[in-house]
Formats: structure tokens, sequence, C-alpha cells
């Protein structure tokens, strides 16, 4: 195929453009980003990178010429950030996501595969959440992020594309940005151990979340591309597993070999109280499973990444 990913020098989307053009794939991988997050580096030579504009509509009808499907990933990403930002967040993640649609409209494109996020459940009274329980985002993110499924959806619809929208759960694997603010999870943490001192942890620690290895999360994007039957669908992708951020902390320090001691910070809310995918969908839609264990991702990046450099313990 030739596809195009927005986004794509980003820490997901370069994970899957190289996946694409690893030998004995075939496919020509071109890549759209502003590089606001993204860096150019992470890509390999066989991709075609362009920094630019997800809005940007005639830039993205020069690159969308014979392209077969978009993986549409640019977006704002940070919790926090968007409570601060939220017409930042607005603007890229809903206004880019209509540019999209719009540009693949004009070119014939087929196929929209769509970023999307576990952010959108919120608090929900069951546990672990499907498809069909209805979104409660508590972030100007997560609403961002609904609010673009509706737009794929429905601009799909109108204009005769086919859509798939993957609400991703808390991805991570080597090489993810951390940032000074915000930064995501499972980084963060890893870096305070291999540095030996205490484990910020905020709120108590008893809330949860659904932790999945970039490597399936990318078989996940993969497979919607050519998945039959899949039209319309929102589809999650996470490891199926609970896990409390106490939890998170003892597993760390267990691969690290370390004994570093939370220090809880109460002041600032851990988020939302529970949340767990249901990946049911994702088996029967994409004959899709995650295959990697927290522990194992946890070793594979400590083995890939010079940023935690602490020896991994059985």
């Amino acid at each position: 195929m030739r596809v195009l990913i927005s986004g794509g020098a980003g820490f997901l989307g370069a994970a899957l453009a190289n996946r694409l053009t690893a030998p004995g794939q075939g496919h020509t991988v071109l890549v759209l980003d502003d590089l606001t997050a993204g860096d150019p580096r992470r890509l390999a030579p066989e991709v075609l990178f362009t920094r630019g504009d997800v809005k940007d509509v005639p830039k993205l009808w020069t690159l969308l010429q014979g392209v077969d499907c978009v993986y549409h990933l640019a977006a704002r990403v940070r919790v926090p950030e968007s409570i601060h930002y939220p017409s930042d967040y607005n603007d890229v993640n809903v206004g880019g996501t209509v540019a999209v649609m719009e540009a693949v409209r004009d070119t014939g494109v087929k196929r929209v595969v769509f970023a999307s996020s576990g952010a959108i459940y919120g608090e929900q009274p069951h546990q672990p959440v499907t498809e069909t329980q209805p979104p409660n985002p508590n972030s100007p993110y997560g609403v961002s992020k609904i609010a673009a499924e509706y737009y794929v959806a429905t601009l799909g619809a109108l204009y005769g594309i086919e859509t798939v929208a993957l609400r991703i759960f808390n991805a991570y694997g080597p090489g993810q940005d951390l940032p000074p603010s915000y930064p995501p999870v499972i980084p963060h943490v890893l870096k305070q151990a291999a540095c030996g001192g205490s484990l910020v942890i905020f709120g108590d620690g008893s809330q949860t979340r659904d932790f999945v290895y970039v490597d399936d999360v990318v078989d996940a994007l993969v497979a919607a591309a050519t998945a039959t039957d899949v039209n319309r669908a929102v589809i999650n992708v996470g490891s199926g597993r609970e896990l409390s951020i106490n939890e998170l902390a003892r597993d760390i320090a267990r691969v690290m070999g370390t004994q570093p001691s939370p220090l809880y910070n109460r002041s600032q809310s851990g988020g939302v109280s529970r949340l767990v995918a249901d990946v049911t969908l994702a088996r029967t839609l994409l004959g899709w499973e995650p295959h990697t264990t927290l522990r194992q991702g946890l070793r594979l990046i400590l083995n890939g990444d010079s940023r935690f450099v602490v020896s991994a313990a059985e």
C-alpha cells in the first residue's frame, strides 16, 4: 500500500512508519509532522518525511495523491496541558481532523484509521470499559478526541470513506517522550527510579490504568488498514489488564532492582479512579491480541533506552 501518517514522527507514528517500511513489508510510507512533539530522527531512511501543519489542506492534497490509507495520528496529547490550553487542543485535534477528512474526500483516499484515546471514557460505573459505554471525558483532550471521532465517522459516511477509530489506552515503550512538564506515567516513573530518588505519585496511587506496549498498538493499527467489516467501527486497544499506579511503581522497582520510596502528592488529582479496556471487539474485528506483558515491556525499555541506566533485575 501507499499510506500517509499524520503525526508520523511522534512516538506511535514513528513506530508505525518504521514497521510498515521494514524489510519484506513493501509499503510506501509518507509522514507529515509539524515537529511540535515529533522527531524525524526516529524514522527509518525509507520513510518519506514532510514537515508541515496537519491543517494545511493544499499540502495534504499534494501528499495524498495515490494514497490508499491515511493513519491520522497528529494531535496534542497531554491531558493536564489541555486543561490550560483548551483552544489549542480544539484547534489541532478537532480542526486538524476535519482538514484531513476534507483532503481525503478531495483526493479519493479509500480508508482512514483514526487514533483516538481511552481518555474519552472518563469515570465509568463498569470496568472493563466497552465501546458501547457512553463517553464521559473529564478533560479538553478527551473532549477533542470524542469530537474528532464523530467528525471522522460522520464525514466518512457523507463522503463515502471507510473509517476506523482505535481508542488507544496508555501506550508505552522505548523512546517515548519525557518532557519536563506533563510527562507520560511510565517513562516518568522509570526516570525517577533510575535517579534513585523518591517516586512522586499523584493522589493516593490507587487509581488504575491500562498500559499497552507500543508494538501491540502498532499491530492493531496495521490490522485496521486492511480488516474487513470494520467500516465506522470504534475499537478499544489496550492490554486488558488493570493496574494501579502503586502496583506500577512496585513493578518498576522490581525490574530495575531499586527500592525507591513513594512520595504522595495528594494536592493534585490522580485522574479518573479506574480505567481498563475490554478488548473483545479488537479480537473479533481485527484478529488482534496484546502479547507483551508489563514486565516484558519494562525490560524492553531498559534494554533499549539509555535514559534509564539501572541494571535490570529478575
